[in-house]
């Protein structure tokens, strides 16, 4: 039997090889050992929504609940619309730049809306 492996997903070690997949029976995760990367991790990578849908740029999205608006007394309510989202690339989480109507342009964070 070839060395036991790791499962890429939740680190067991308690995968084996089924007819040429590695098995994991703790989260039922399959892999092949010769692909270079496995389907998962290149779909994961990406902004994701509230709900775990892929995000682009040019999406609408809607905001999921009330967000104050730092350096203002103004607030963002839930449930408001937000159309032609651009996905960014920020280290504090704000991944989304956008424009909201009475507002103004701003970040969100990807974990606060949902597609619409």
């Amino acid at each position: 039997m070839n060395d036991a492996m790791n499962c890429p997903k939740c680190n067991s070690e308690h995968a084996y090889e089924d007819r040429g997949l590695w098995v994991c029976p703790e989260c039922a995760h399959e892999w092949s050992a010769t692909a270079e990367s496995p389907p998962e991790t290149v779909s994961e990578t990406g902004v994701r929504d509230a709900h775990g849908n892929p995000l682009a740029d040019g999406d609408s999205v809607i905001v999921l609940k009330d967000l104050k608006v730092k350096g203002s007394s103004s607030v963002v309510k839930g449930g408001t619309k937000v159309k032609g989202i651009r996905l960014t690339d920020a280290s504090d989480g704000h991944n989304i730049a956008c424009k909201i109507d009475g507002i103004g342009a701003m970040n969100l964070k990807s974990e606060f809306v949902k597609k619409a």
